[in-house]
């Protein structure tokens, strides 16, 4: 199923940088190097696109959002961006690794993303990927769907837009199609969220249209209202909302042969 969220990508920039911000540390595990041809799966609007390629690697910047391409050609002319669904694309000529961070709990179909991923990394090609695992703003998603449910009667977890697999079950799709994965690491990271007490309000009006296609925007705002006082009491650390993100970090290799 595809995600109908819609991004605002300059949006995006201003409130939801900790999203590229955090991901600069898996560049040290991705480890480019000069003249390597990379795909940035997922790659929003090409912040860590252009941290790879300041290695002078080859990079290219793939996202499904429109929007978020047309924000990174506009920061970074000098890098190829190109709009691709990443259950479904295909290489001109294949990577030497692909990198993906923050992205691949988007693609619901995880089976078809490996295929993809598998089909365009050349033998000994790396995968370096972080994204959401097992129990990932579970405290935020619980609520959401409880106060969906009580105000709409709309069965809320068929509108759930995310895959958080464990370590177990995402190395197992990596294995079951030939990669050897080298390294997965299952981590809390709790993530603070900007505008105080509305931080919840807003994290939702960013990454939760799914949930609420069809409704008005005055149910919209009751719901993330309403949810938001659920939630904010048990994240609430010291002067913010601290968002219960749990990440699960994977490196995995093609074989040679």
């Amino acid at each position: 199923m595809k995600s109908i969220n819609q991004w605002q990508a300059e949006e995006y920039d201003h409130k939801l940088a900790f999203v590229s911000g955090y991901g600069k540390s898996l560049i040290s595990w991705l480890q480019p190097q000069k003249g390597e041809r990379i795909l940035d799966l997922g790659c929003g609007t090409g912040d860590l696109t252009h941290e790879i390629a300041m290695s002078q690697a080859e990079v290219v910047g793939m996202d499904a959002s429109p929007e978020m391409i047309e924000r990174a050609r506009e920061k970074f002319p000098e890098i190829t961006f190109v709009e691709g669904d990443g259950h479904r694309f295909e290489a001109s000529k294949p990577y030497d690794a692909i990198f993906s961070n923050a992205a691949l709990h988007w693609m619901k179909s995880p089976e078809l993303v490996v295929e993809s991923i598998w089909n365009a990394l050349k033998p000994g090609g790396r995968l370096v990927v972080e994204f959401g695992g097992k129990g990932n703003v579970q405290t935020i998603v619980t609520a959401l769907e409880t106060v969906l449910e009580q105000k709409t009667g709309i069965h809320a977890a068929d509108r759930n837009p995310w895959y958080f697999p464990t370590i177990g079950e995402y190395s197992s799709l990596l294995e079951e199609k030939g990669f050897l994965v080298r390294q997965a690491y299952h981590y809390d990271r709790p993530t603070q969220l900007q505008d105080g007490e509305k931080g919840i309000e807003g994290w939702l009006a960013h990454f939760g249209g799914d949930y609420f296609a069809g409704l008005s925007k005055d149910q919209v705002e009751g719901i993330c209202l309403e949810t938001s006082k659920i939630v904010v009491p048990k994240l609430w650390k010291e002067d913010a909302v601290y968002a219960d993100y749990k990440r699960l970090r994977l490196v995995a290799v093609k074989p040679d042969q």
